[in-house]
């Protein structure tokens, strides 16, 4: 299978298949959606077919960095017209909290967070506890309007991304489409945990700049979600 979309190969329950490289292997899955995130969530544990190398596929939610990466693939071609100009990206879940948000977690519960953050490795300012979930502290990002570099340069970005370097590599390049850079809202500070979706798209009105927002709880505004191949061939070839 190349990279790219692949077309399914039968009229009973298609479903579209992409690959793309990710983090020195492959990754395959597919995009859902628009609906919300909850119901394109419930749409990828289905069973859908492909074609005779993957004939039955259902898939489980892709983490923030892996929609990010599946997006940043010819973006300008793929990824740019088909989702983020006309709807949203619903890049995954995260968890808004008075210090900071974690990404790819559901936890609100405080005392179960701090724990893990407790148990987190600190790098260049934002906290890795496994290898999906980060938290980036308000104080490592900044919201509002911003140039493409800075934005990934900060930790949100980078939390996103789950990247350990000093830049997200895949959003600077999406960001780079936009001419006056990012927008960055719905990453308040709360009083208790609040379960969110992380949701990427462009300027509905000027196509100005690439909306990064943090206010969409799942169940309200209709964009697309990237579902992981979790059956058949093996999603991704790890080196």
């Amino acid at each position: 299978m190349k990279y790219g979309i692949t077309k399914a190969k039968t009229t009973l329950l298609p479903k579209d298949l992409i690959r793309v490289p990710h983090k020195g292997g492959d990754l395959i899955g597919a995009t859902f959606g628009p609906a919300t995130y909850n119901r394109n969530t419930v749409a990828m544990s289905g069973e859908y077919f492909h074609s005779d190398e993957f004939p039955r596929v259902s898939f489980r939610e892709g983490t923030t960095e892996e929609s990010i990466s599946v997006v940043a693939y010819q973006f300008g071609q793929i990824a740019k017209l088909q989702i983020f100009d006309t709807n949203w990206l619903q890049a995954g879940r995260i968890v808004k909290t008075s210090g900071g948000v974690f990404t790819n977690t559901s936890e609100t519960d405080e005392v179960t967070l701090k724990t893990l953050l407790n148990k987190a490795e600190k790098v260049n300012g934002i906290y890795f506890i496994d290898d999906q979930t980060a938290f980036a502290p308000y104080e490592s990002f900044k919201t509002g309007i911003q140039e493409g570099e800075e934005f990934a340069e900060g930790g949100l970005a980078r939390a996103l991304e789950h990247t350990d370097k000093q830049v997200a590599k895949n959003l600077k390049e999406i960001a780079s489409f936009y001419e006056k850079g990012v927008n960055v809202w719905g990453f308040d500070k709360v009083g208790k945990p609040v379960s969110t979706v992380s949701a990427l798209g462009s300027d509905r009105y000027l196509n100005y700049w690439l909306c990064v927002d943090g206010g969409n709880r799942g169940g309200s505004r209709s964009g697309c979600a990237f579902g992981v191949l979790r059956t058949g061939k093996a999603s991704r070839d790890e080196k």
